[in-house]
């Protein structure tokens, strides 16, 4: 094909003319340069590439329902209080909080263990929150410690302390 090309000037188009474009001269040594223009969004090269943490809130259905909840609990109806949170995880099923108040409603009622049950579902959610993790490790400690595993309980609390002291 390139035979072909140049065998035939009438097939070879001519070269596109372009405005000449003035020169800048390249900077000699010691001349500062401006730095690159970073995009939006990007973190300048060098700087720490940490992703501000994480915080979950609760709609405000969500926040009615617990609110709901809180008042049955204060009256002593633990199961209606915990079908009223199940009723906000029905619209928020991924939210850690809803997990630790349902775990919260489950200790005050003394099912220590569904209580822990419901903190380590919520430490799992909690990703990248530091004060939801910390609120689950403090519920996992409280169940720990009603079932007199104090040794774990102290360990769990560590860790919510190092999340977020109180």
């Amino acid at each position: 094909m390139v035979t072909l090309l140049t065998a035939c000037p009438s097939l070879r188009s001519p070269a596109p003319e372009f405005p000449e474009q003035p020169s800048v001269p390249a900077p000699g040594p010691g001349t500062a340069q401006p730095p690159p223009a970073t995009p939006p969004g990007q973190q300048p090269p060098g700087a720490p590439s940490r992703p501000p943490p994480k915080q979950y809130h609760l709609g405000a259905a969500s926040s009615a329902l617990v609110a709901q909840a809180h008042k049955q609990m204060g009256g002593g109806d633990f199961g209606l209080a915990a079908a009223t949170i199940e009723r906000a995880m029905r619209v928020e099923p991924d939210n850690p909080l809803l997990w630790i108040e349902l775990g919260r409603v489950r200790y005050t009622a003394g099912d220590y263990s569904q209580a822990d049950s419901m903190g380590h579902k919520a430490l799992a959610l909690a990703t990248g929150d530091p004060q939801a993790q910390a609120s689950a490790w403090r519920l996992i400690a409280d169940s720990l410690r009603s079932r007199r595993r104090n040794e774990e309980a102290a360990e769990a609390d560590k860790r919510a302390n190092a999340l977020s002291p109180h």
